[in-house]
């Protein structure tokens, strides 16, 4: 019951991780849509004063689609494509817009495009043609669109949260492993301390660290006999006659086998061997 708790608060806290990663990718989109439109804003505010205009409006800058925005304007107005250049770029820079965008410059008459250019980081990628011609004095309208904009639910907010339910669920795990280390001692306190080994007779095991090794009915009376005679040297003969001899049985060579089985369960804690006396029995040592 307790481990179908601690998955059912890792499950919720996933949940609530995915919740408030699109909550944050929503507001950081339109953050991110406002300050486009500030900024913008202030490039036709910029236009307009370069015609010594300082009377007419700049028109409500217009979203058109995800990362793309026009910009319009009350009255006709000229303008140098390179002054446009250095307009926007400044303006986006102090606003901390993505390098990467697209700006077209488009007549409002055919909705021809009189001008356009291409901004990158990369100067390589960036073109900026004929820059140095006046456009004549019309009806224009200037849109804009950001080409590699980085998906806003990577952005600082959400990288926190991610790391901070991921600590959770490390948390969740943790406990998890004590809770269960914890239940296996409570449930029987009744077991014999071998090295690092915790040996269960009536439940047939071993464990250590959490890790349960199965043992044998035959396994778990030699090892019951060693316990009880650590570092003493039991001999063969007693050890065949209470585990097999007692019950009828002839054993032949059963003794090594077992004994062999039981050094590979026992083999992780360097502090304990089972040793064979040569022509006497065996011993099992415990170095503490």
């Amino acid at each position: 019951m307790r481990s179908i708790r601690i998955y059912s608060f890792g499950s919720c806290s996933l949940v609530l991780l995915f919740i408030l990663v699109f909550s944050c990718s929503s507001i950081e989109n339109d953050a991110f849509s406002e300050r486009v439109k500030i900024s913008l804003r202030e490039v036709g505010n910029q236009l307009l004063l370069s015609n010594q205009d300082s009377t007419s409006l700049v028109l409500p800058v217009i979203a058109l689609k995800e990362s793309e925005y026009r910009l319009s304007f009350q009255q006709p107005l000229t303008f140098e494509p390179s002054n446009l250049v250095f307009i926007i770029q400044n303006t986006f820079q102090k606003s901390l817009l993505p390098q990467h965008y697209r700006v077209e410059v488009i007549q409002c008459i055919d909705n021809e495009v009189a001008y356009s250019y291409q901004m990158s980081e990369d100067k390589e990628s960036t073109i900026i043609p004929c820059a140095g011609r006046i456009l004549p004095e019309s009806c224009y309208t200037i849109e804009v669109k950001f080409n590699r904009r980085v998906a806003s639910i990577f952005g600082r907010q959400t990288i926190i949260l991610i790391v901070f339910f991921g600590l959770i669920m490390v948390l969740a795990f943790v406990i998890y492993k004590r809770t269960k280390i914890e239940t296996i001692e409570v449930t029987d306190e009744n077991y014999s301390k071998i090295g690092s080994f915790h040996f269960y007779a009536a439940q047939n095991k071993l464990i250590k660290e959490a890790v349960e090794i199965s043992l044998s009915k035959k396994e778990v009376e030699l090892l019951e006999i060693f316990v009880a005679n650590p570092n003493q040297i039991i001999k063969r003969e007693e050890l065949t006659k209470r585990v097999w001899e007692d019950n009828g049985v002839f054993v032949g060579r059963s003794l090594d086998t077992y004994i062999s089985k039981l050094r590979k369960k026992l083999k992780d804690d360097k502090t304990i061997k089972l040793t064979n006396v040569h022509g006497v029995g065996y011993k099992l040592e415990i170095n503490s």
